[in-house]
């Protein structure tokens, strides 16, 4: 019998819904795993999908895709390539090896619960494919920095990370579980696929592969775009369900979830993405800044695809969102390297003459706001006074993003108004908040952070033992043989001939 055309049976296997009669709606789709929000049963039924994959296709292209992939990294791994990669780009595969597992592993739950959830048939069924994206993605990060564990011992991090106390690992979890795992399948459905997947792990991805094809790292550069394709297709789910809240007329809980999902999203990313992009990836391969990649990326094309679906840009989007996008993570860079000791990687400075001219070129004003606390690093540097330059404790951290609360710096370099951190009191305790942002999500469900304590008021309230940097350390799970060093052992401060010939000698 010849082999039916997909169209002649698709739909029909897809989209079996039916009215429950055996079980309650309330008992097979509890409001707590799958919010209602007033929408009836029959209303997810028009939930539909733009990308139609069957099983045996699913199977057929990412067969085709892991044979790929590994081809790559079977003779890579062989070669010397590793070794001959730039400092600075060997942190940022490391940054994004400890953070990428975990994340995607969690990720996968959130796929399950739509899939277990979801409000229709065809939702449940894209959702069953996520879901095995999301491991595969977990699974293929592990075995690829595997491979590299001989040549880089620290990269094991891409299992501990999670499993520590480390303030990175805490800011990590911190997002993805609340988007991702403690929330109900239409929530997830929009902050998951729609914000983080079709605006920011798309970004990431992207970013990092042209960099890492620039750098001449080739396996990185396979691997990232291979799980880029995935993320692209399963993403969809998320403007299929924004289309279905917005035809029932809740188009505000739509807004509302893409508001607080993007926002933390941005944090997150802001560090991941804009650190490694501007910073970390050598000068000569910079394929284009952070902010150009996040004003191709998502100022333009996620803008559109927001305003596609009806929805308007976040409330934040002008006063908030877009002037960050000129200091955020170069604040975010600058606390990165003062707390090295902190970190499993070696941060790149990246304070060349010719890198400073770069970022002044692509951040007009960079030198009079970020190069002068360079400058004074670079002197202490060159007097050898490189202790100068290293914190002794730790900052004020968010109470909603768990990153670091930069308004100083912010103020220092001449974007805000006020040093101060926002605060909000709330059942006899007071919470401070790095943006107005992170302090509107706290404020839409306060119960839902309020227990959560950062690890300032952790070290505050005295569970980090000694309250020195030795015991910040050892409570991080950090030991002095992996704790972060400057990745070129200061070479970009050695002063240049041609304009300082009479500076102090670097001694370190």
């Amino acid at each position: 019998m010849p082999r039916l055309a997909r169209s002649d049976w698709y739909d029909l296997a897809r989209d079996m819904n039916w009215t429950l009669s055996y079980v309650e709606e309330a008992e097979a789709f509890p409001d707590t795993m799958c919010a209602k929000f007033g929408i009836p049963a029959e209303s997810w039924w028009s939930w539909d999908e733009p990308y139609k994959i069957s099983y045996r296709e699913y199977v057929h292209n990412q067969t085709a895709k892991e044979a790929s992939v590994y081809a790559v990294n079977s003779v890579i791994s062989r070669t010397t390539t590793y070794e001959q990669l730039d400092p600075g780009w060997k942190s940022a595969a490391l940054i994004h090896f400890s953070a990428a597992p975990f994340t995607e592993y969690m990720a996968g739950f959130g796929e399950l619960r739509m899939a277990r959830f979801g409000r229709a048939a065809a939702w449940r069924n894209q959702a069953v494919y996520g879901f095995l994206d999301e491991i595969r993605h977990a699974q293929i990060h592990l075995y690829f920095s595997y491979q590299l564990l001989a040549k880089e011992p620290r990269i094991d991090w891409a299992n501990r990370e999670q499993h520590t106390n480390n303030w990175g690992a805490i800011a990590n979890r911190s997002e993805i579980e609340d988007l991702a795992v403690a929330a109900d399948a239409v929530s997830i459905g929009v902050q998951l696929p729609f914000s983080l997947e079709t605006g920011f792990t798309n970004l990431h991805f992207m970013s990092l592969a042209a960099d890492a094809l620039s750098v001449g790292d080739i396996d990185f550069a396979s691997l990232v775009a291979s799980v880029q394709t995935d993320e692209a297709r399963h993403a969809q789910q998320g403007g299929a369900t924004i289309a279905v809240l917005m035809a029932n007329g809740r188009k505000d809980v739509a807004q509302r979830l893409v508001d607080i999902s993007f926002w933390r999203g941005w944090r997150l990313f802001s560090l991941l993405t804009g650190v490694s992009t501007d910073y970390y990836s050598p000068l000569e391969h910079r394929a284009r800044s952070f902010k150009e990649f996040m004003n191709e990326w998502i100022v333009k094309q996620f803008l559109d695809q927001i305003r596609e679906v009806g929805l308007e840009k976040p409330w934040y989007w002008d006063d908030h969102f877009l002037p960050e996008l000129e200091w955020i993570h170069h604040a975010y860079h600058l606390g990165l390297w003062y707390l090295r000791p902190t970190l499993w990687w070696d941060p790149d400075a990246g304070m060349s003459a010719a890198e400073r001219d770069w970022l002044e070129q692509k951040y007009p004003g960079w030198n009079e706001s970020f190069g002068k606390p360079w400058d004074v690093i670079t002197q202490n540097v060159r007097e050898g006074a490189a202790e100068r330059t290293v914190s002794e404790t730790l900052p004020v951290m968010c109470n909603l993003c768990d990153l670091a609360v930069l308004t100083p710096i912010g103020h220092l370099a001449g974007h805000l108004e006020s040093p101060a951190p926002l605060t909000v009191e709330h059942n006899g305790r007071k919470y401070s908040f790095c943006s107005a942002p992170c302090k509107w999500i706290f404020e839409q469900d306060p119960e839902r952070y309020a227990g959560h304590l950062s690890l300032s008021d952790r070290f505050a309230a005295g569970q980090i033992q000694p309250a020195t940097l030795e015991g910040v350390l050892a409570y991080m799970g950090i030991s002095p043989a992996e704790s972060g060093k400057d990745a070129t052992g200061y070479a970009w401060a050695e002063p240049d001939p041609a304009t300082a010939p009479a500076a102090l000698p670097l001694r370190v």
